[in-house]
């Protein structure tokens, strides 16, 4: 049997809005989902399953005020790396503390990786002494988050 995920989901209007509201509220009843949305409550069930079956909401969560919980230094730092060490370094990642996202790019870094720190010390130890005594990064480079905002978020919510 073909894994669903892997085949491309058409979004329609009411999958659109439904997205929308999780988004903006992802602890919205489903009472409420189905009001806002204007479809009845077991048509919202039905659609939030089919959405999480394709793959397309990989789950719910909650926005932390970073600074509110002890995490007052964040930064973006772009690592290069060699060539064939991507996986080791993605592995590596996953368990340093504060690590909150990284990627693989294409472009002048490899890798770019968002990190969270009680604060300049702790950043100062993550990429000193972590990040860069990593096996296979190279380089590394560190800008600091001093403000941050949300976008609008995709166009096609």
């Amino acid at each position: 049997m073909a894994d669903d995920t892997s085949r491309t989901y058409v979004l329609d209007a009411t999958d659109r809005r439904i997205i929308r509201e999780l988004v903006a509220d992802g602890r919205i009843s489903i009472r409420a989902l189905a009001e806002k949305t204007h479809i009845s409550r077991a048509h919202a069930y039905m659609r939030i399953g089919r959405l999480q079956d394709a793959g397309i909401i990989e789950g719910f969560t909650t926005h932390i005020a970073h600074d509110k919980a002890g995490l007052g230094s964040s930064a973006f730092i772009a690592l290069s790396i060699k060539q064939d060490s991507w996986r080791g370094i993605a592995s590596q990642l996953r368990n340093l503390p504060f690590v909150e996202h990284y990627s693989l790019l294409g472009g002048d870094f490899d890798v770019l990786v968002l990190v969270r720190s009680p604060d300049n010390r702790a950043l100062r130890h993550l990429v000193l002494e972590q990040l860069q005594g990593l096996e296979g990064v190279l380089s590394t480079k560190t800008w600091l988050i001093f403000e941050e905002a949300n976008g609008p978020g995709a166009e096609w919510v």
